[in-house]
């Protein structure tokens, strides 16, 4: 089995940003890295998970619903794995600098957040899901298809 990109990186030296860290056909894997990786300060469970449900809900209603495959916590809980079919880099990286702006400007209840719908419905941080997002806007604002690469 090929290792995937992220495994082949010095992650002491990585920056927060997205990366591609395996193709798998028409499948791509982004890691959408929100925290220095190693640094002590890294998601924290309730932010994170409010951020996958929003996360998830705008791009699964967005323009390129039928492209997203997932959404989800790395576990390192440094950022989170988003997997795409058939979708060009470029509208990806437009995808989730929208999603970002969404995050950060959202009001209202949580999508999926019922003891229905999401397995651990009580744990969740909408002003924490807020500032990640926030914090990810700078970040993303010039990002680049040759910004995609890990460099080892």
């Amino acid at each position: 089995m090929k290792r995937i990109a992220s495994f082949e990186v010095n992650h002491d030296k990585l920056t927060p940003g997205m990366y591609i860290s395996r193709v798998d056909g028409d499948i791509t894997t982004y890691d959408i890295r929100m925290v220095y990786p190693n640094a002590g300060t890294y998601l924290s469970p309730a932010a994170s998970h409010t951020f996958e449900h929003l996360f998830a809900t705008y791009a699964r209603n967005s323009r390129f619903a039928e492209n997203i495959i997932y959404c989800g916590p790395m576990g390192c809980q440094t950022g989170f794995y988003f997997l795409v079919r058939d979708l060009k880099t470029a509208d990806a990286i437009a995808l989730v600098r929208e999603t970002m702006d969404f995050v950060a400007a959202y009001e209202g209840e949580i999508p999926g957040a019922s003891r229905v719908e999401c397995g651990n419905y009580l744990l969740h941080d909408l002003a924490g899901a807020k500032k990640l997002a926030a914090s990810m806007i700078p970040v993303l604002q010039d990002w680049s298809e040759e910004k995609l690469v890990y460099q080892k």
